[in-house]
């Protein structure tokens, strides 16, 4: 009831493609329902083990993020033995619960879930590494936009986060991210045109 309104008008409105988030199969089925693209779920498909199925027969996308513990919790104190091994056993079951379920390879992408059950040396680590995730073989996404460990790192509040922000962009996309999330769109748009345009330049 409260997602569906916002939801339809997106659709109607906009020519391209639509995410929504949600770790529920009722929200997802309805939402695909009307058009949406792509789930994004932020428990990796462990949640509703009826949502991967969802996603399959409306032939959609899923982008299966990492996160350690509930929401309520998951930002208290958390504890990695291996934090990469952790991230990628627990990306690695999600992949295969959506291949086990009838989604393409290709309509799957992997999210590390910064800020989800991670303090910032952790996030700031996963950034750094990021490329560690290839052996997957997905897509990875990077979602790291005004959030607190770039705050505390810089000691700045959310709105105050852009120029933060355009750094864990730049160096995300070095380190192998695919699809960047963000909030300042035109900026963070630059940020990723000349980034892949210094990339792309020892290429030729």
């Amino acid at each position: 009831k409260r997602i569906m309104p916002v939801v339809k008008k997106l659709v109607k409105k906009l020519k391209i493609p639509v995410s929504v988030d949600t770790v529920k199969a009722d929200v997802a089925r309805e939402c695909l329902k009307e058009g949406v693209h792509l789930i994004n779920d932020i428990s990796g498909l462990r949640r509703d083990p009826k949502l991967a199925e969802v996603i399959a027969n409306f032939g959609a996308g899923v982008v299966i993020m990492h996160s350690k513990g509930s929401p309520e919790i998951m930002q208290k104190n958390p504890v990695y033995g291996n934090l990469f091994k952790e991230i990628k056993d627990y990306l690695g079951k999600g992949v295969k619960t959506a291949l086990d379920a009838g989604i393409p390879k290709n309509s799957i992408i992997i999210d590390p879930g910064i800020g989800f059950g991670k303090t910032v040396e952790h996030n700031l680590r996963i950034i750094n590494r990021l490329a560690e995730l290839k052996v997957l073989g997905m897509p990875i996404m990077l979602g790291t936009s005004r959030k607190s460990f770039i705050g505390k790192t810089l000691g700045l509040p959310v709105e105050e986060r852009l120029l933060g922000t355009a750094a864990t962009v730049a160096s995300g996309i070095i380190n192998g991210a695919s699809v960047i999330r963000v909030h300042d769109v035109k900026e963070m748009a630059m940020v990723a045109k000349m980034t892949d345009a210094i990339i792309n330049s020892g290429r030729s």
